[in-house]
Order: structure tokens, then sequence, then C-alpha cells
């Protein structure tokens, strides 16, 4: 009988490359799936910081509803939401607003030229706008969100994409 080892050592290199591909495939979905869970997560963080805003601003407009009081404005040229209140003699001013990849709040006597950088941040956003909407109503935007209010009156809808919900905080 005849020894051969170059049909072993084949055998060995054989089994070698298969199990290399199979670390090298489980290696590749592992850092695959690492990367959809990072996303995932950034998404839901994301989603959860607009809600958080979202319902920061309808606690500000629900506590400080006066007829006339709360408007959309302009501070140093940044779109605004501006709530007014009187006391004693003097109008104070309570403006949030997107300044610097941050929402900021300010409560300062009105139209003192205090500038953007002089409020107090609140958190860090991407996208925030404030516009007039019909019927006296203020729509504020974070993100992909959505938010209706009817200051005045205190009724809240809530939008979120195309549905619409009222009554109730983001």
């Amino acid at each position: 009988m005849i020894k051969t080892t170059g049909g072993k050592k084949a055998d060995t290199v054989f089994v070698l490359i298969i199990f290399s591909v199979f670390a090298l495939s489980a290696l590749m979905v592992l850092m695959l799936g690492a990367g959809v869970y990072r996303n995932m997560t950034d998404l839901a963080s994301e989603d959860q910081d607009e809600r958080t805003l979202l319902s920061y601003i309808w606690t500000k407009v629900k506590n400080g509803d006066k007829a006339g009081s709360i408007y959309v404005g302009s501070f140093n040229g940044l779109n605004a939401l501006c709530f007014d209140e009187e006391f004693g003699e003097t109008i104070y001013t309570t403006v949030i607003y997107r300044y610097d990849g941050w929402v900021y709040e300010l409560f300062s006597e009105k139209e003192i030229g205090l500038l953007p950088e002089d409020g107090q941040q609140v958190m860090r956003i991407d996208d925030l706008l404030f516009e007039d909407f019909e019927y006296g109503m203020i729509k504020v935007s974070a993100g992909t969100r959505s938010l209706l209010l009817s200051p005045r009156t205190g009724s809240v809808g809530i939008k979120s994409d195309e549905a619409y919900s009222e009554g109730r905080a983001p």
C-alpha cells in the first residue's frame, strides 16, 4: 500500500478554506446587523426628540394661552414662536426659536435687543419651523412631525405625516 499525503493536505486546505469563508460570512452578517441596529436607534432617538420638543411647545402654549398673546414672529431674523405677558406696565416676551442647531428659549422685556445666543438652550434639533396656519392656528414642524396649535382656545391637533388626531399632546 502506498501512502499519499497530498490528498490529506488538499482535504485540510479545503476544510480551512470553507471554515474561513464561513467565518468571514458570519463576521459580515454581524457588521451589517450592527449597522442596521445603529441606524434604527438613531431614527428612534430623532423621533423621540421631535416628540419631546412638540410636547414641550404644546405645554408652553397651554400654560401661556391668553387672547392674542401667542404668535409667530421673528427674533433677530430667526423664525420664532412668541408669547407676550404683561407684568405691571411692562410687557415681557418668551421667544422659542432654533439657532445654531439648538432650540432656545428666551424670556425678556419685549424688544430690548438681546441676541440669539443670549437664550437658554433647550435641546438639539435639526429642524424647527413655526408657521401661521388656517383659521388663526399655528403650525409647528419639527423634523417629520407637526403640531397644530389653536391659541386663545387651548385646543390642539397633532399631525404626523397625513394622520390627524385631536386634543392630546404629541
